[in-house]
């Protein structure tokens, strides 16, 4: 689905995401990339802090990782967001990410 691009990085272990976030969706997903950064549909509205904690879990179901290890370090109020995981324990095939050691 998606090609290997500069929407995310590897940084000690962990992995950053730059992403465009699509909010009231009918489904979470991946949905290929926008730009430079990875489209991630998610079914939660903007409203409240709701499609921020709908995308943490999301990442965090699809990395393996509980939702503590997922970080919003930008982009709290807009769509363009960048996300650090923690030492995420799978990689989504879907996403085609170069694998650093797991």
């Amino acid at each position: 689905m998606t090609e290997p691009s500069d929407f995310y990085r590897w940084q000690d272990g962990n992995l950053i995401l730059f992403c465009h976030i699509q909010a009231g969706a009918s489904c979470d997903e991946f949905a290929g990339q926008h730009g430079n950064r990875l489209k991630i549909r998610v079914r939660a509205a903007a409203t409240d802090g709701k499609a921020n904690a709908n995308l943490i879990a999301f990442i965090a179901g699809e990395f393996g990782v509980n939702k503590q290890r997922v970080e919003l370090t930008s982009g709290n109020q807009n769509r363009q967001k960048t996300l650090i995981i923690s030492a995420p324990v799978k990689l989504p095939k879907a996403l085609n990410l170069a694998k650093q050691s797991l």
